[in-house]
Order: C-alpha cells, then structure tokens, then sequence
C-alpha cells in the first residue's frame, strides 16, 4: 500500500483543498481517492488529519431538487416537535432535554 502524502500546516501545495474549500467553491470530491493529507500538531493528543483533495478532478456540487427541498423541510420540521406534548416549539428541541422547554421544566419546578 502506498503512503498518502503529507504535508504540515498551511504548507500544502496550490491545487489540492479540503472538504470544506472544495465546497465553499461550489464543488465536491467527485470519487476522487485522497490526494494527501495535512497535519495540524496538538499538544496532548495525535495530530489533526486533513483530507486534501485535488481541485481539477473536482466535480460541481449536484443542485437541489425539489424532492430534497422537501425531505430537508419535513426533517427539520420533525426536530421541532416535541414528542411529549406534539406541539411545534418553534426551535430545535435540544437532545439534551428530549422535549420542549416547558415539558421539561414545569409549572411547578419553576415556582419553587
């Protein structure tokens, strides 16, 4: 097996992005196998691993149809229900509580 090429931080060579920059210009990986890496040093644990890939190979990101549109808009519309009283609470419900603020803490719990 061949070894990805690696490279310190902010020291890769022009043409290769991560993830991320690909995305902020509109493209996306496209199949393509990692072209290196880049490696960002922690004091205390392993270093950060970046997976760059190259910019020619990259491919337009897929424009959203109507389908995902409503997928994402009846997926984020189930995150704001709560389970307990199935009323819309208007915001995400945080996983932490598992129910809508006033679920969560009632009347009586507040007075006290």
């Amino acid at each position: 097996m061949a070894a990805i090429p690696t490279y310190r931080w902010r020291c890769a060579p022009d043409g290769l992005a991560t993830r991320r920059q690909l995305r902020a210009r509109g493209l996306r990986p496209g199949g393509q196998d990692v072209a290196a890496q880049i490696e960002r040093p922690r004091r205390r644990r392993g270093p950060l691993v970046a997976y760059l890939y190259s910019i020619e190979q990259a491919k337009p990101v897929r424009p959203m149809t109507p389908a995902k549109w409503a997928a994402l808009a009846k997926a984020n519309a189930s995150r704001r229900i709560c389970p307990a009283c199935r009323r819309d609470a208007g915001y995400v419900i945080p996983l932490s509580l598992g129910m809508c603020t006033p679920c969560a803490y009632p009347e009586e719990q507040r007075a006290a």
